[in-house]
This record gives C-alpha cells, structure tokens and sequence, in this order.
C-alpha cells in the first residue's frame, strides 16, 4: 500500500511539473534524471525553475537502489577547521541530500598527496562525482580531469585548463577593499598574505594593490608581509610578529589571517582597532560574536551547495563545464 502510495505521489508531481512546463511527463523525468540533450536549453531551464517552484524531489535514493546504481558524491576539502570551508562543506551535503546523493566528506589538509590518496580511494567505490574545495596541482588530479571525471571545482580553479567552477571574482573582492579603505582616508596601510600563496591568495592581494596605485597611492607606501604555514590562521601570526611597524590599516587576505595576527598584535600591545584597523576577505559568521574588531568583505559561502550541485548536475547531463561567480559584500 505505501509503495503503491508513494509511485501516485511520484507520478502526480511529475505531472504537475509537465503540465506547468508545457511538456510531456516523459521530457520531465529525463531532465530529473540528468538527461537533457533530448531537449532544449530553454525548456530545461524552464523545468528545472518550475521543479523549484513547486518543490518537487524525486525518490532518487529507492530507484537507485533498484538499478543498484551508486549515490555517492567525494567531496574534497583542504582543510575542516576553517569556518569558510566547514560551511561550504556543510551546504554542499544539504543540497546533495535534497537531490538524493550521500556525501563521502575527505580532509585533505591542502595536501597533494592526501588530495590524490583520496581521489583513487573515492573511484574505487564507485562514486559519481567530485566536488574540491581548494584543490592543489597532483598527478593524480591531472589524471582524473585527463580522463574527464565530473569535477566541480570551489574556491580555486582547475589547475589543469578549463573545468566546472563555482566562487568570487577574487581579485574584484580585493580592488573593491581598497575601495573602501581609500573612501575612508587610507594613508598607512599593510598586507598580509601566504609564504606559499594559492591563485586565491595572490589574485586579492593583486586585486588590493593594484587598485591601491590605480587610485594614486605610492607602491612603496604599502608594507607586505608573508607569514609560513599551511593553516591561514598560523600564516597570520607569524606575519604579524614579522611586522617591524603596525601600520594604521592591515589587509588580511583571510578572516582565519586576521585572527591570527590579532593575537600577534595583542602580544605587541597592539589595539585594535584603535592603532591598528583589520580589514579582510570571508565574512565568517562567527566574526559578530568572536572578532568584532574585524571588518571583512562577506562571501556566501552558504549558497555555494546549490551551485555546485546544479554544475554537477549539468555534468552528469553531458553539458560542458560551466562557471559561476557568486556576489560578494561587505560584511
């Protein structure tokens, strides 16, 4: 009697997506199923908003069980206990959970080694697609984007060419910091950045500095440090012990940067914000409740799972890679 119940509640919201779309029954569930080369670029669209509209989710998990099909998506991240990467992780999962796909969650710990153990782990059990959260070059990536493997890249691109991608427009987000900064009277300001940067890094540190001059600031006039490590929140403190002079404004290219050179300002005697003022780029919610001093450029890193599932969804479809660039604010 359930099953029975649960086919007419399947077939109903089938139809009522169809009617709604102007299709047959059959169009809809091939798009549901990632089949859309049979029909139109603007009737998926048209599909897939009105599947939103309505709320309809099909019972992806029972009818993969049935085919015996795997439901399973690898998500790759370089590190959990940033808040940024924990929070994209965790609407990730939402939204694969929604679709019907279970989430294999690997911390790689920005590690090519690690980044490629787990990939050849993670196509040993089958799973369907890869999602990375702030991948690094290895040979084992370059052979599964070789090979065609539907790959959603976050944060930072592909390193080998062309891929699916969802993030910001990095070095946007650090012109439109200096922006700010500049509105305000900046005079004195320092960077903060990574020994060893990542293409995110050094696109807001290029994006902050070269607006800076483009405004009519003297290179010379900007104190950069760099600071070793993996982990950002490390980077930050030994940046900022290597600060020979606190300037009057300190442009970190990461909240967890920030933190760490605030505890470093506070061991220099440092206050802030009133001889030093923070400024940086990730909008972590905690920020409100643990660093109100801390001014930051917000990334929605919450609306990140919709996105990559929909590209990972397109993937499955035969569609080519596709880039989405989410809006930034200030936070």
């Amino acid at each position: 009697m359930t099953a029975i119940k649960r086919k007419t509640m399947d077939s109903a919201s089938l139809a009522t997506v169809a009617e709604k779309a102007g299709v047959s029954i059959s169009t809809v569930s091939r798009i549901v199923n990632g089949q859309t080369r049979r029909a139109s670029a603007q009737t998926v669209e048209r599909v897939r908003q009105i599947i939103a509209e309505v709320g309809y989710r099909p019972n992806h998990i029972g009818r993969s069980l049935r085919r015996k099909e795997s439901r399973l998506v690898a998500m790759l991240v370089a590190n959990l206990d940033n808040p940024a990467m924990a929070t994209i992780a965790a609407s990730t999962e939402a939204a694969l959970r929604a679709a019907g796909y279970v989430t294999v969650l690997c911390d790689t710990h920005d590690r090519a080694d690690l980044q490629d153990e787990y990939l050849y782990a993670m196509r040993s059990h089958g799973v369907q697609g890869y999602v990375l959260v702030v991948s690094v070059p290895s040979p084992g990536l370059k052979e599964f984007v070789e090979a065609g493997a539907p790959i959603v890249f976050v944060s930072r691109r592909n390193p080998y060419g062309d891929g699916a991608f969802v993030g910001i427009d990095n070095v946007k987000a650090g012109a439109d910091a200096a922006d700010h900064l500049w509105a305000e009277g900046l005079e004195d300001v320092g960077i903060l950045s990574p020994t060893l940067p990542s293409s995110v890094t050094r696109d807001r540190v290029a994006g902050f500095r070269d607006r800076l001059v483009a405004l009519g600031m003297s290179e010379d006039r900007i104190v950069s440090v760099t600071g070793p490590g993996l982990a950002h929140i490390d980077v930050g403190y030994e940046a900022g012990r290597r600060l020979a002079r606190w300037p009057k404004v300190l442009y970190c290219v990461s909240d967890q940067i920030a933190y760490g050179a605030y505890r470093a300002a506070r061991e220099r005697g440092i206050r802030v914000p009133e001889d030093c003022r923070f400024f940086s780029i990730d909008g972590n919610r905690i920020n409100g409740c643990l660093a109100p001093w801390l001014t930051s450029m917000a990334i929605p890193h919450g609306d990140f799972g919709r996105e990559i599932v929909g590209l990972l969804m397109r993937l499955w479809g035969g569609e080519g890679p596709t880039v989405r660039i989410l809006p930034h604010r200030l936070a």
